[in-house]
């Protein structure tokens, strides 16, 4: 009796943790390992539909890497993505060091201000700027027309597309960005500041010496999040462009590109040869990030 109650506890203790993440195995193996390994199957076949696919080898890559398309996607995608670092990401900063002020009066209402319209979705904000963007009528010409008597075509001027998605952008997540950085400063130390005062260090220098090295770690996170999130738009430029690429593909970003090719063209296998070479793509990308930022030292 001692024997089998022995085996028991044994087994209880050795198999337990095994049984308590076996949910979780099991449904990562069925909704991530298992497509991500079917994705890359697809991508070295072409498909006509769910059921019928031909073996192309690589040929999905070289037609991809010869489609006056693809690098228009890939240059729309990163145009846009450095219009959401060098503008987005900024502004978010400005703003978490304005509110991060103790005297600054309504400072947690502008904060929640600033951070709602995150909340709201990309597909809101999407329909909320297409009308904002209407010519002539528009808000944004409105507040235009007051410097300048002009009617400006924002989603069907092929040179203005990429610039009212940035906006739309700034004005979607620079709240959220700020949040990260508010944070950051928060965890600085204030001994630092006053110390910094007292060595006659102005506000640039303490910015530089103080504050940038107290939430670096968390700026290069942000900037990592930044730049694979806008290398995903996908759903507001299609509200916005009413689902199409925009004139003259002006709006076209890699995961339209995707979205095109494996859901109206049909072609599955394309599709996934066009997210495999984004992942890589951004793999590469966050490791130079990591790199320049000095995160892979530590």
């Amino acid at each position: 009796m001692s024997k089998r109650i022995s085996r028991w506890h044994i087994f209880r203790h050795t198999s337990a943790p095994y049984l308590f993440i076996a949910p979780f195995i099991i449904m990562f193996a069925i909704f991530y390992l298992y497509p991500l390994i079917k994705s890359l199957i697809l991508a070295f076949y072409i498909t006509v539909g769910p059921k019928s696919k031909i073996f192309v080898g690589f040929d999905n890559f070289r037609f991809m890497f010869h489609d006056p398309d693809f690098y228009r996607a890939v240059r729309n995608t990163v145009l846009y993505a450095l219009g959401s670092v060098f503008v987005q990401l900024p502004v978010s900063l400005g703003l978490a060091i304005l509110l991060n002020r103790s005297k600054y009066p309504g400072r947690n209402f502008f904060r929640f201000s600033f951070f709602s319209p995150y909340m709201f979705g990309s597909v809101f904000v999407a329909v909320l700027f297409g009308v904002l963007f209407v010519p002539h009528f528009g808000l944004v010409n409105k507040l235009v027309a007051f410097f300048y008597s002009v009617d400006i075509k924002w989603l069907s001027n092929p040179k203005l597309v990429l610039p009212a998605l940035i906006l739309t952008a700034l004005w979607l997540y620079a709240g959220l960005n700020m949040i990260y950085f508010l944070a950051a400063l928060q965890s600085v130390p204030k001994e630092l500041y006053e110390a910094a005062r007292v060595d006659g260090a102005n506000a640039l220098h303490q910015f530089l010496h103080v504050t940038w090295p107290g939430i670096k770690p968390v700026a290069v996170f942000v900037i990592m999040m930044s730049t694979i999130g806008s290398f995903q738009l996908f759903e507001l430029a299609w509200v916005m462009l009413d689902s199409s690429p925009g004139p003259d593909n002006a709006g076209l970003t890699i995961i339209m590109y995707l979205y095109q090719s494996g859901f109206v063209s049909g072609d599955l296998g394309y599709a996934s040869a066009i997210g495999w070479v984004l992942t890589c793509g951004l793999g590469i990308i966050s490791f130079f990030q990591m790199k320049v930022t000095g995160a892979l030292s530590k």
